[in-house]
This record gives C-alpha cells, structure tokens and sequence, in this order.
C-alpha cells in the first residue's frame, strides 16, 4: 500500500493532485490514498470565505469548489483534518466526519477510520489553552471570537481519543506534539527557523493534548504540518515500541510538502474506506458527557463516582456493529447542502447551520447527538434543512496535465542547512524511513500561473485580521514564518 502525505493543502488541489500523478507516471507506481494534515480549505462558495480566518484581501476560492460541485472528481481517494484556516460552517456540519466532496473524507473534529487494514486517527483543529476545557458552543453566525475559537481542540476529543486501545497505525494532527523538536534534528530545525527558538528552550513548542495521545496511544506513524517545515523525528517509547514524526510544508513551489509512504502488504486488505468499531463505540458511551456551553467543563477521572474509562468492552462494540451492520463508507452518502461557486457572487457571512444528512444517518443510527444541533436548541434556534442544488457534469475522472519534471538529487534534513531553497517538492526523510519502507523521486510543484499574484499569497495568506492591524496573535502562521505557540501552560488536569 503507497499513501501520499500532504503537509497543509490551503485549497490547492489541483497542484496536489497533479502533483501526485506526476509521481505515479514517473515511477510507475499507484498510489492508493492521499491524506492532507489540515488548512485544507473545503471552500465551497463565496459564502464558505467570510467562515474562515483571514482577512478579506486574502480571500481565495482555490480550487476546491470544482470537486464540490461536480466539474472534477479527485482522481484518488483523500483524507484530511481540519487545521486553523478552514470553511468551519461546513465542517461543523461534519462533526463526527464525513464526504465533503465525491472521493474526498473529512475525519471530523477527531475521528478513526478504517482503510483496508490500516488505522487512522485524527485530531482536527489547533490548542489553545483557554478555550481547551470549554464546550462546542459556537455556530454560525460567527463572531470575531467564535470564528477562530471554532477550530481550537476540546478536551472531549482528546478524552474520546485516549479511550482507544486498539493499534493505530497513522495519527494525524495539525500542529505538532509538544517536545516533539527533541527526537530529531533540533539543531537543524533551528538554523532553518531560529525564531523557533524560545519555544522550544521552554517546551512551548507544540500541541500539550497532541504529546499527551502520542505517549498514550503510541501509533507507529504520525503527521503533522502547520508551521510550514519539513522536520522528522523518531520517539521511542518505554515499552519498546516506535513512533515514526514527519511534519510537512504547505503547498508552494519549492517547498517539501508531499512525501509518500511504502506500507507492507498486510496493510491492503480490500482498500475500502470503513467505520471504526471502536472508535464509534467510544463516541456512543461518551454522548452523555457533551457540552455546549461557552464555560470550562471537567470530564470523569480517577476517583469520581461515575464512570470515567470509556474503553469499549466486546459486548458494546458487538452492538454497535449490529446498529450499523455495514461499515463500508460509501460515497454515495454525500450531498451537496451549498449552493457550488459562481464568480461575482456577493460575499455573505453564513447564518444558518445547515443540517447534513451523513450527520443525521449517524446520529440517528448511533443515537448521539449532533453537537451544533444542540447548541442551537439551547439559543432557541434550529438547523436548516438541506436543500438540492443543481450539479456540474460529473466526469469519470479529473484529466490531469502533467508538467515537464526536474528531478534533483534526493536531500535529507543532515544533508542541507535549509530545505526551503531546494527545488524539492517531496522529501527523502532521515531517520523517518526504515529499511522496508521506500520513497519515490522528488517531483516540481506546479508553479503559480501569476507570479505576482502568487507573492501576494505567499505574504500574509494565512495570517489573521489582528496580524494585518499590527497585533501579536498566535492563532495561524504568516507566510513570513514566524509561527508562534500558546504560551499558556497545559494544565496536567485539563488533559
């Protein structure tokens, strides 16, 4: 099994996926799952733009909305998290995950899945110690404060994840786990990005719930991106057991964004996209504990009078399978609940949540509940109802042009001082490979058609409305890279 890692994808489609055919003409390979580490950027109209964090100059529809509305079908399936420059209207209509366009899977705010036999786990959003124990009470219309605070991790994901006992074989987050610098190349890392680091002299570096899941559930591959490097680490646990880092670059010429993995056939099995048991069971037996309120909730632990391990005994997981009976996800679940894109179409902030079927099926079938729905009945409101908007001809598959490929010498982070001058798209990891694993030849990012355009972008793209009025806020990276974490300290009870 070959799966394809993408660092933060801001929309760019296209240029991944023609990225990643290019990779498959060229080495004569198949690649059988690409999977996106967050800022995906699910935009699918001019409405989608005002749900995400930038200032309004650097809105951009990408490329997105053509596999939304239909006009292309992304030719390989994909998997992604949610990062902290997202359409959160729509993903908060996918809480517990699902289809947002043919082909393409939204994990949800954290979630498992089942490809083939491979597990893969995702925690959705960034940390932010002031808003991790509250609950999910935002929904659309979003204020200055609820627009960014929508995407901030929960501590009830982070509780739902650390219930798991089964392997995970691939976790994926958006920002890294904190300490994560110490088990690689940290002097490397430094000279690439010295501005790093304070934060990582004071172990401010990072997600705390991140390293909390990576130390618990110890999954033999996890990827991240959000501070725009490539970077490989390799943890080794107290029980023997290894866990292989590799954070990647956003989506830019000459940046080390994509890397593909070379999976042991044990892992194939059908290669169909499946439920997780184990993963559904805990979201079932911890329902009860959901809260919408904008206030700091503690979840059960040690020395409560109720029940705090929700690790899924064989009787529950045997029922939920009988509640589903099919686990195949299958892509004729999705629907369209947007209006596709129209150029010159106004731009109107989201005002409604909209009700999506997948959501619905699920909740009805699981009997939980839908977090936003609950939320909005606590103000008085309701969800809208879906309605049915026409779709673009479908094609059998997205033609993709493939561009003359200038193929360098691979480079490993010990090789070169600084990655981001080489003219390497995907990367050759030092410790991160083991001897039955296999890279593939690096390939060009398809370049921006407009240069000026693309400086632009590449200026303040990811940046917040405070950071264009000059103040210091640590909600998303500039494209000057100067990432900067919480500096709040994790609180060991919040976790």
């Amino acid at each position: 099994m070959k799966i394809a890692v993408e660092g933060c994808a801001h929309g760019e489609l296209d240029k991944i996926y023609e990225c990643v055919e290019s990779l498959q003409e060229r080495e004569g390979i198949k690649i059988d799952l690409l999977i996106c580490c967050g800022d995906f950027q699910a935009v699918r109209n001019n409405d989608d733009l005002r749900a995400m964090a930038v200032p309004e100059k650097y809105h951009n529809i990408c490329t997105f909305y053509k596999y939304y509305s239909g006009e292309k079908i992304a030719p390989i399936l994909t998997l992604f998290i949610g990062g902290n420059h997202e359409a959160s209207n729509y993903l908060q209509e996918l809480p517990f995950g699902g289809w947002v366009a043919p082909n393409i899977f939204y994990i949800g705010r954290a979630g498992v899945i089942q490809f083939g036999n491979l597990r893969l786990g995702g925690l959705s959003g960034i940390f932010k110690n002031h808003d991790y124990l509250q609950g999910l009470w935002e929904s659309p219309p979003y204020s200055s404060n609820s627009l960014r605070s929508v995407y901030h991790i929960r501590s009830l994901d982070v509780f739902r994840l650390s219930q798991l006992k089964e392997k995970i074989h691939v976790m994926m987050s958006h920002d890294w786990p904190r300490g994560i610098a110490n088990y690689g190349d940290k002097d490397n890392l430094l000279r690439r990005k010295p501005f790093l680091r304070e934060d990582i002299e004071s172990n401010q570096l990072g997600s705390p719930p991140a390293e909390k899941l990576l130390n618990e559930l110890k999954p033999e591959y996890w990827f991240a991106a959000h501070l725009h490097c490539q970077f490989a680490a390799l943890v080794k646990h107290g029980d023997g057991t290894e866990t292989k880092f590799l954070a990647l670059d956003k989506c830019l010429p000459k940046r080390r964004h994509l890397q593909i993995l070379d999976l042991p056939a044990e892992y194939d099995g059908d290669k169909q996209l499946k439920y997780d048991i184990e993963w559904l069971a805990v979201l079932k037996n911890t329902n009860h504990l959901l809260s919408v309120k904008n206030v700091d909730c503690h979840l059960p632990g040690p020395g409560s009078n109720e029940r705090y391990n929700f690790t899924p005994t064989n009787e529950e997981k045997d029922h939920v399978a009988s509640l589903l009976q099919n686990l195949v996800i299958s892509n004729d679940s999705f629907v369209r609940t947007a209006p596709i894109y129209k150029p010159n179409t106004p731009k109107r902030a989201p005002c409604e949540a909209i009700m999506n079927p997948q959501t619905v099926v699920l909740c009805e079938k699981l009997s939980i509940d839908d977090p936003l729905q609950v939320a909005l009945a606590r103000m008085g409101r309701s969800m809208k109802q879906p309605e049915v908007f026409e779709t673009m001809e479908i094609v059998e598959k997205t033609p993709i042009k493939c561009l003359p490929m200038t193929l360098p010498a691979p480079v490993t982070p010990s090789d070169c001082e600084d990655l981001s001058e080489t003219t390497s798209a995907l990367s050759q990891s030092n410790s991160f490979l083991t001897e039955t694993e296999n890279t593939t030849s690096e390939c060009d990012t398809p370049p921006q058609s407009n240069k000026k355009v693309f400086k632009r972008r590449n200026l303040a793209m990811y940046s917040l409305e405070e950071a264009e009025n000059g103040n210091n806020t640590s909600d998303s990276l500039v494209d000057s890279d100067s990432p900067r974490s919480s500096k709040f300290a994790c609180k060991s009870n919040a976790l």
